[in-house]
Parts: C-alpha cells; structure tokens; sequence
C-alpha cells in the first residue's frame, strides 16, 4: 500500500536541488566555484541567471569581454576559451529559497576527482564565503596544490558595492 507522504517530508523534498554539470576542458586553467544555483539559475538552467546577479559582469571585466550581451552558451564558450571553468561546492541539498544560509542536508560534488582531471588547473576561486568555506573543506590537502582564491559573492543578497566586489575580482586576471 503506498502511503502518502507528511507534508513536512512532501515540503522538504520540493526544497532538494541540484547543482548543474561543471563546464570545463581540458584547458581549464581557474575554476571558478559558487555553492548552489539560486532559484532563478535553477529555473532557468543556466549559471548566474539572476538578472541582478553580478558574475557575468564581473567577468566580463576580468576578461575583456562584454559576457552580458552574449547569449548563454556564447558566454560559456568565452569562459572556456580564456581558460574558465565553472561548478559548484553543493552537489544537491535542501534548500528553501535560494540563500546559502538555508542549505541543509547537503552531498557536496567530488571536487577533488574533477580538478585532478583538469592538467592546466592553478586556481580555484570560490565565489562567496559559503562556498569557500565549504569547498576548501571538501578539498582538505589537495587546496594545497592550488591557488586558492576567496571572491565575494557575485549575488544580490551579497550587498557589497559593486566596485569593492570587482576590485576583488580582478585578481582573477591572468598573471
């Protein structure tokens, strides 16, 4: 006989998503990593779909490129041809809402197994302090090998000024 579900346990398994697959290849040089895609990404099937999301613009400048006027698959194609990847921390968790501060129960991606497969890889950036916070965790003693950067986040609930975020991000730049 099945059993209807509590709706607590109906609610919470509304509440579960689930990061998107990395983009990277082979000549991955920065992995740029978030925590989990935010409702309007999630919607939208598509890194820093919020409208008042700040990544695409960050990068933009960091690279020279104006990745806001481009269509999404262009804009991932610009990231790669400079070297940029991009994942998340969280592979899947409960989350309400799209705030860092409500994941719950969460898996966290293999992070370890995906950067050894990158032969060009020197920098993982993290982009916010949940991410960092939790991704230098899972990355335990292989963080070493990297340059491990700490952004602040790209996202709106993140207040910073633009220009104290962008300062920040353009250490990114290619050295």
């Amino acid at each position: 006989m099945n059993h209807p579900l509590h709706p607590l346990t109906a609610a919470l398994a509304d509440t579960r998503k689930r990061c998107f697959d990395p983009v990277v290849d082979s000549d991955t040089r920065l992995l740029i990593l978030g925590s989990l895609p935010g409702e309007k990404s999630l919607a939208h099937s598509q890194y820093y779909a919020h409208p008042q999301n700040k990544f695409w613009l960050l990068m933009g400048e960091v690279l020279g490129v104006d990745l806001k006027v481009l269509p999404y698959a262009a804009r991932l194609n610009a990231l790669l041809a400079h070297g940029v990847g991009l994942w998340d921390v969280v592979a899947q968790a409960q989350r309400a809402g799209s705030l860092d501060s409500n994941i719950r129960e969460r898996d966290d991606n293999d992070l370890v197994t995906l950067a050894a497969s990158l032969p060009k890889l020197e920098v993982i950036a993290f982009n916010g302090g949940t991410a960092a916070r939790l991704g230098i965790k899972v990355l335990g003693e292989h963080a070493q090998r990297y340059r491990i950067i700490s952004l602040p986040s790209s996202s709106p609930a993140y207040t910073l000024a633009y220009a104290a975020k962008l300062e920040q991000w353009l250490a990114l730049q290619a050295r």
